[in-house]
């Protein structure tokens, strides 16, 4: 039983204008997270094993309607398009996973406040606004999970490579022995 009692259109308006504030709302607390909460995984970012390192969003076609979606990383003043990399070295692609990891927080602030409907709607509207807030929301999570997923696998592969490389280098500086048990004598 909601706790406001409203005619049909009051409710209609009090709904568009409550997911409007929601939205903006919570793009703003993201936009405002300070950075070093994002430059790591938490427990709502964490990349699960059912996403299969990814495979899940590539078989949802992820990379193919991604870019058709509104994009308002850089809505708020000092904010950061995700259509664009900062940079390509490490420094930039550590900074747009932590700015995927703040976005997508934004978009669970926002679906899970579609509770709050139950306060000024019947419990079936409410239903369907839990319904909306999570669809409409779940497509940018999708987003932010599948470009965060590809930039640590280039950063994971650059890493891989790097100490390759450098065992590589310490082989030819070092030793000339073989590895392996040593020599008997």
């Amino acid at each position: 039983m909601p706790l406001l009692h409203l005619d049909n259109w009051a409710m209609f308006g009090l709904d568009v204008a409550a997911w409007g504030a929601i939205h903006a709302g919570t793009g703003y607390i993201a936009h405002r997270l300070p950075m070093s909460l994002c430059e790591r995984e938490t427990w709502l970012t964490t990349i699960r094993s059912w996403e299969r390192s990814g495979r899940i969003w590539q078989w949802a076609r992820v990379h193919s309607w991604k870019d058709r979606v509104p994009e308002a990383g850089d809505l708020f003043a000092g904010g950061v398009s995700k259509r664009v990399l900062p940079g390509r070295d490490d420094a930039g692609l550590r900074s747009f996973a932590a700015s995927t990891r703040r976005a997508e927080m934004g978009h669970w602030m926002a679906a899970v406040a579609s509770p709050l409907f139950a306060l000024w709607n019947p419990l079936w509207i409410a239903g369907v606004m839990v319904v909306y807030g999570m669809a409409v929301n779940a497509p940018f999570i999708a987003i932010q999970r599948y470009n965060r997923l590809r930039v640590l696998r280039l950063l994971s592969r650059r890493s891989s490579r790097r100490a390759a490389a450098a065992l590589d280098r310490a082989d030819r500086i070092g030793s000339n022995m073989p590895y392996g048990s040593p020599p008997s004598v």
